[in-house]
């Protein structure tokens, strides 16, 4: 039997800047109105941002800590963040998961 760790799966996308206030800016505007992969495409230092911020599915252990505990923990199709990583601020929103 396989430990339930394995099977667990998510896809999300993400929106990467360099200041917490820009990441606040950004959550507000989206929780506003505005279309999350436009904002992405716009905003975003990662390369996902070509995909409105999407980085497809992963399990766990794939990203780094504080990513990995949000995306196998918040609500589906919630804007999470600021998100601090080593990369910068995140936000964050898990569009499936299967745990």
């Amino acid at each position: 039997m396989k430990r339930r760790a394995t099977m667990a799966r998510a896809t999300a996308r993400h929106i990467l800047v360099s200041t917490e206030a820009k990441c606040n800016e950004l959550k507000a505007a989206i929780e506003g109105g505005a279309d999350f992969a436009e904002v992405a495409k716009e905003n975003s230092s990662c390369p996902s941002s070509r995909q409105g911020g999407d980085l497809g599915s992963f399990g766990p252990g794939q990203m780094v800590k504080e990513f990995d505990t949000v995306v196998f923990s918040a609500p589906i199709n919630v804007v999470q963040g600021p998100v601090k990583t080593q990369f910068g601020y995140h936000l964050l929103e898990v569009t499936s998961r299967q745990d």
